[in-house]
């Protein structure tokens, strides 16, 4: 046997002891089990494994044709220096030969529209990306679509290379029975790429609230989160100091004889575990008597009583804000539902399914604004006639209300504005405090001359 190197892409392999890649000492065992057995015995008496040996892999693949599925299976055996040997393995299910059955082809015209959806995706954030240059970076929504068109990028390379990859093995087996097709390689690579299609779906599920931010739930939900933003990273930083603090306490109290606490990292899922009331009192307690209720009980006190409330009573109250100054803006919802039914009658009345309406609504506007110019006529001529100061103002006044009629104001002027009012009423009832304060110590004073007069 002779040593070989391990290939750049090859994947490395995280045991329970160490890291190991998958270069060594290669030896390929024949078919029949006789000369399997003939080959173990020469491989032990050459002293094969050796005192230096750390790890042991044993690779072969499985073909089910009924289901069309590779079984790659890797039994590994770790020699620790201390002495012994710990077992693991690894099993991949995967399937290779990709286009077998009408149901395969159908899901390779999927792809292709796939593809050509890509294409058209690249194609459309270009021309934004030329048109707005600098501001298209500044928007989160857009490194979310860079983000899925880059994975969409990478997963149609891969899945390109692995059907060339799966048919140049499948000719070298066939061509020569004794050499091992090591598809190991190509299913470590396959989980990595299903992982990776489950993110971009994860981020495309994502990418709906884009769409549905029209909706005044959802809104009020992400200026929630938008506003709260800042109080919700301070407290974040003073609850993972204490969080670690406990962590590191749980670690070197417990880590000797509670497996849990084994590691650093241990300590940090079992902590998250006890926060959502999964956790092992008699194991704690039977560590350490002293220590191990008092850590149990300060943890609870501190992070679940304390901590988890002040995080809800931040997002409370921010959303209470939110939800008030959402209710001086007027909502859009019945106007894109009115845009969704216009829409729809037109599309029915080009495929002739319905009989176009007369639009009245353009008559009525007429009629309205004729009878609002004759109003302001009359009014404006009273005026001239010499009428007081109070009906000019109650024209004026008139005038006002009806101009919030003809158009929306601005979404951040009405957050202004109310919260400019709520400030003024708390001045308002800080200085009625003050008021009826300085009237009873008036009283007070008056009370008090009257008896000393008597």
């Amino acid at each position: 046997w002779k040593y070989t190197s391990a290939s750049s892409l090859s994947p490395w392999y995280w045991g329970s002891m160490g890291l190991y890649s998958s270069g060594g000492y290669m030896f390929t065992l024949p078919k029949s089990k006789q000369e399997s057995m003939e080959k173990l015995v020469f491989l032990r008496q050459n002293s094969w494994l050796t005192r230096g040996t750390r790890v042991v892999f044993i690779d072969f693949s499985t073909y089910n044709a009924n289901i069309n599925l590779f079984c790659i299976i890797k039994l590994v055996v770790e020699f620790p220096a201390t002495g012994g040997a710990l077992t693991s393995s690894h099993i991949y299910s995967v399937k290779l030969l990709r286009y077998v059955t009408y149901y395969d082809y159908f899901l390779a015209s999927c792809e292709i529209a796939f593809c050509l959806f890509i294409i058209t995706f690249i194609i459309q954030e270009a021309i934004k990306i030329i048109k707005l240059k600098k501001e298209y970076f500044r928007s989160a929504w857009n490194w979310l679509d860079l983000l899925l068109l880059v994975v969409s990028i990478l997963a149609i390379a891969f899945n390109i290379y692995r059907t060339v990859e799966v048919s140049l093995l499948m000719e070298e087996l066939l061509s020569d029975a004794h050499v091992y097709p090591d598809f190991y390689f190509l299913a470590f690579w396959q989980v990595l790429y299903n992982n990776m299609i489950a993110v971009n779906i994860f981020f495309a599920w994502i990418k709906i609230f884009k769409y549905v931010s029209f909706n005044k739930t959802m809104t009020q939900l992400s200026s929630t989160l938008s506003r709260c933003a800042k109080d919700i990273t301070g407290f974040a930083i003073m609850f993972f100091i204490i969080f670690f603090a406990y962590a590191q306490l749980g670690y070197l109290v417990f880590g000797s004889q509670v497996e849990e606490f084994s590691t650093f990292q241990n300590c940090i899922f079992t902590q998250f575990r006890i926060v959502l009331g999964d956790f092992n009192f008699e194991t704690i307690e039977a560590a350490n008597r002293i220590l191990g209720p008092i850590y149990f009980i300060t943890f609870v006190f501190f992070v679940f009583f304390i901590l988890l409330n002040m995080f809800l009573a931040i997002i409370n109250d921010t959303y209470s804000e939110v939800k008030a100054d959402f209710e001086v803006i007027p909502s859009q919802e019945l106007q894109i539902r009115d845009l969704f039914r216009q829409s729809c009658k037109k599309a029915l009345v080009k495929l002739k399914l319905k009989k176009p309406e007369v639009d009245t609504n353009a008559a009525d506007e007429s009629l309205e604004s004729k009878e609002f110019s004759a109003t302001k006529r009359k009014d404006i001529s009273k005026l001239s006639n010499g009428d007081s100061a109070d009906e000019k103002r109650k024209v004026a006044k008139a005038s006002l209300r009806a101009a919030p009629s003809q158009g929306y104001v601005a979404v951040f002027v009405c957050s202004r504005l109310f919260r400019y009012t709520a400030e003024l009423a708390k001045e308002l009832n800080n200085t009625n405090a003050k008021l009826r304060r300085i009237m009873k110590s008036m009283q007070q004073l008056k009370d008090a001359s009257g008896t000393t007069a008597q």
